[in-house]
């Protein structure tokens, strides 16, 4: 007689609680390999847009670097030219002293209806206790008057601030002119627009090209 307690409904689904054990394991196996597949496949799709933002990073500091040449290139470029335009301002503002210069002092020194002794082109000055600094580019003297004249290739607005400026310069540097008449004038080979009648208003002289001659406006003329 057989005294097994384990009979083969007990024995059959013993197997099937195997079966069932088999079954979650396999399926959580599964799971897992699906998920290590999606994490694989996102640290992929990451490396990938690693090395996008890599290649992007390059690209700009490419970009950059390109952008920074072009730029030391055309710093290069402006200051060359500005080199160039500053040597052409020399130029013409050199021909326009010596033109204006030459032409005042090959006369007989007759201006404003005042006899001049003496011309002096370019006299700069210095003083240390004021700290300015400068030059008039042309001085006429005689016993009881001056004259200062600024000259220009092209006068500008500031130009003719500038030469009402130099009065209180020239009493300061030249204290023995203190009680001379000065009067003041503007030369120049072309004036910008209005500088020539601001002139005339303040009652400065213009001195301006008429061919091979030098004519001079001083109809509004002005002692200081």
């Amino acid at each position: 007689m057989n005294n097994s307690s384990h009979t083969f409904e007990s024995v059959w689904a013993a197997f099937d609680r195997v079966g069932e054990k088999f079954a979650e394991v396999a399926k959580s196996q599964a799971e897992t390999a699906r998920q290590m597949a999606e994490t694989d496949r996102k640290m992929a799709e990451t490396d990938r847009q690693i090395a996008e933002n890599a290649r992007q990073m390059a690209e700009t500091d490419r970009l950059i670097a390109e952008t920074a040449r072009q730029m030391a290139e055309t710093d290069r470029k402006i200051a060359a030219v500005t080199s160039q335009m500053g040597g052409w301002d020399k130029s013409h503002g050199q021909f326009a002293e010596e033109y204006f210069i030459n032409s005042l002092n090959s006369g007989d020194k007759m201006f404003f209806g005042e006899q001049f002794d003496k011309l002096f082109a370019n006299v700069k000055f210095s003083n240390r206790r004021t700290n300015k600094q400068g030059e008039f580019d042309v001085v006429l003297l005689n016993g009881s008057a001056a004259a200062i004249i600024e000259v220009k290739f092209k006068a500008r607005k500031d130009d003719y601030q500038q030469l009402l400026n130099q009065v209180s310069s020239f009493r300061e540097e030249f204290p023995q002119y203190q009680s001379h008449r000065i009067y003041l004038g503007m030369a120049a080979l072309t004036f910008e627009d209005h500088v020539e009648e601001e002139c005339k208003r303040e009652g400065i002289a213009i001195f301006k090209q008429d061919g091979d001659n030098v004519v001079i406006y001083d109809e509004n003329l002005k002692t200081f």
